[in-house]
């Protein structure tokens, strides 16, 4: 009888498994797992098992347990695997397992799982294994028995290559809303939110304690959303509109009295939403209304703003001029003393065929004459050298925003639009848009955005709007 099983895996990333004969009682085998936050997400995510002793921080602290446990199964699946790929291995098939549940697990635990024959039944290949979970501490936190039938003939595969899985946990959306916990709600327009995710947004900001939303639109229309989703509108604020244009020049009337701090869009396209914003003398201001996006990329170190990529379609250097000014308003606003201003071009040479080169190159002689100010500025830089000490170091750029840029000026919208929407779906980004340049924040969604996104972005307006009482732009 053998006391440890060998590996069953080779050098050449083959499984192999061991067949019914060849099993003796004593026989066993073993792996590790250390467990992580990560582990316990993904686990809630499969199971639907969202139990907040697991994956509520505030709440599990509360319990007897005084912290996140993982669930109970998660280590029964540990088990599972031992059986699946070590003894017997693969071609086992799983008939009953019970468990008895002895201490918590909580992360950062390091497992040992154990499974030892303890009977054989010759005449169907069926096996018992004595199953255990020991902690680092030599707790033992699971134990049980399971009965599985073991193959009779040898397998030998190769190892399979899974998919890799990277969490979007919402740590940047998290952040920022918990920036703006302190600060009160604020009066915004929402403006025609006649879809589900798009009133879904008001009345979850309103739950957080963002907004007081006022809902401008059809009544009907709202009403009949409210009750298809099984949302209370009791205590809303709903202004009649007949339809989207009518709503949008509304949410504008109200903002010109000083009724509302904020504005958001809702179901309605963008040019007859910034219409009338556009139109208002009392809501512009002596700059040009640009976007911002406030983004957090796991990749990345910190977060940073991309702009412009929704508003200004081919920017000129004047108007690039604001859209860098208004970034560095924005960078100042959340907590970001000096920004480090990136402004982006296909090379880091000027080149006179090239204009994105030269308006760089003119906007860090503004900012040296002082005509842009409160940030550093270089450009042109390209995207490597800006995001990436390596790059600049590689081409030999000198240059104290080079690899940590906290703006992200792009040549045009069509440029910015595709890197946001590549750093949202390829980089696991995270984003928050706010319009600026009017007197008041006004939140520009777009129909594919999430509930994170518009929550983040409702909390941005917040904090732009409480800075506004005290410095209007």
């Amino acid at each position: 009888m053998s006391n440890l099983m060998p590996d069953t895996s080779d050098d050449l990333g083959l499984i192999r498994n061991r067949v019914f004969d060849e099993i003796a009682i004593g026989d066993s085998a073993t792996i590790e797992r250390t467990l992580t936050r990560e582990d316990i997400q993904l686990f809630a995510i499969l199971s639907g098992d969202v139990n907040p002793q697991h994956v509520d921080p505030e709440f599990a602290a509360s319990t007897r347990f005084h912290g996140v446990i993982a669930h109970g199964m998660w280590g029964g699946a540990l088990i599972s695997a031992v059986l699946g790929t070590r003894l017997p291995g693969p071609g086992t098939i799983y008939l009953g397992q019970t468990l008895r549940f002895r201490a918590p697990v909580r992360i950062g635990d390091t497992l040992r799982i154990t499974v030892e024959v303890t009977a054989r039944e010759p005449e169907h290949k069926r096996l018992t294994l004595a199953c255990r979970c020991i902690n680092q501490a030599a707790v033992t936190v699971i134990e049980g028995e399971a009965d599985v039938i073991a193959p009779t003939e040898r397998i030998v595969r190769p190892r399979a290559t899974l998919p890799e899985v990277r969490l979007n946990v919402g740590a940047g959306a998290t952040r920022l809303l918990e920036f703006v916990k302190p600060l009160s709600a604020i009066r915004m327009a929402v403006v025609h939110p006649c879809d589900e995710i798009s009133l879904n947004a008001a009345l979850d900001a309103h739950a957080l304690g963002l907004i007081e939303p006022v809902l401008i639109a059809p009544l009907h229309r709202l009403q009949a959303l409210a009750d298809k989703l099984g949302r209370s509108l009791a205590g809303i604020q709903i202004e009649e509109a007949a339809h989207s244009h009518a709503a949008a020049a509304h949410a504008v009337d109200m903002a010109d009295k000083g009724l509302v701090e904020a504005i958001m869009k809702g179901s309605l396209h963008t040019d007859e939403f910034l219409g009338p914003i556009v139109r208002s003398s009392q809501l512009r201001t002596k700059r040009r209304l640009t976007h911002c996006f406030l983004m957090q990329t796991p990749s990345y170190p910190r977060p940073f703003i991309l702009t412009d990529a929704a508003v200004n379609i081919a920017p000129t250097l004047e108007e690039k001029a604001d859209i860098v000014r208004n970034a560095i308003d924005l960078a100042h606003a959340v907590g970001v003393a000096e920004p480090r201003v990136a402004i982006l071009a296909a090379v880091e040479t000027i080149n006179a065929k090239m204009p994105a080169t030269l308006d760089a190159a003119a906007l860090c002689k503004m900012a040296d004459r002082g005509q842009i100010s409160g940030g550093l500025l270089d450009g042109p830089l390209a995207f490597d050298n800006a995001v990436s000490i390596a790059a600049a170091r590689i081409k030999g750029i000198v240059s104290p925003v080079a690899g940590q840029a906290d703006v992200l000026v792009v040549p045009d919208l069509e440029s910015g639009n595709l890197l946001a929407k590549q750093l949202e779906y390829l980089g696991d980004a995270e984003s928050a848009g706010i319009v600026l340049g009017a007197r008041l924040p006004i939140v520009l969604t777009s129909r594919a955005d999430s509930l994170a996104s518009r929550l983040a972005s409702c909390a941005l307006a917040v904090l732009l709007a409480h800075r506004y009482r005290l410095n209007p732009p």
